[in-house]
């Protein structure tokens, strides 16, 4: 963990790290924080986390609900842990569509410079990370969510980081 915490430092990314998350069959860390007007907000007129993703299905028929919630937490980037870049990639490729993706590779080995163009090309950042876990930021993400529109999934992602961020309140703090 402590290896994200300094990979999520090296690209500015300020919020909570929340593992673990399972999609897309992949498996990625976010940087995520909550938003405390929206957050009272819910509180204050039960609208607890909505994990079902058929609830957000049934979004865009408006005869079903009148009201929604906003989202109550900012999803500030995603941090996949690889081997070597060419899993790289791959293990972004989904992800790019809902925040800036980066991996996160080991650092003590030479990176063929015709991958990490490709990484480039597609947005995808690159950090490595030494001996020591500091993490140097080798490639700075793009954020292409704007590409891609938001979408009923993504809205779905941000209420399971919600709970997340609810059910374990000591998750770190990268500040």
């Amino acid at each position: 963990m402590q290896q994200l915490q300094h990979a999520a430092r090296a690209l500015g990314w300020d919020g909570r790290l929340v593992p673990d998350v399972d999609v897309l069959d992949t498996r990625f860390t976010a940087v995520a924080r909550i938003r405390p007007d929206v957050h009272e907000w819910r509180l204050n007129n039960g609208w607890e986390p909505e994990l079902n993703p058929a609830w957000f299905k049934a979004w865009s028929e408006p005869e079903h609900h009148d009201q929604l919630p906003v989202a109550a937490v900012d999803l500030i980037g995603i941090l996949v842990p690889v081997s070597k870049p060419s899993r790289a990639l791959r293990a972004c490729g989904m992800l790019l569509s809902l925040a800036p993706c980066a991996v996160v590779l080991p650092g003590q080995q030479r990176y063929d410079a015709l991958s990490m163009l490709e990484l480039d090309y597609y947005g995808a950042g690159v950090v490595t990370t030494g001996p020591d876990d500091s993490g140097e930021l080798v490639i700075p993400p793009e954020n292409r969510a704007a590409e891609f529109g938001s979408s009923m999934f993504g809205r779905w992602l941000l209420e399971v980081l919600y709970s997340r961020l609810l059910e374990h309140p000591q998750l770190t703090e990268n500040a």
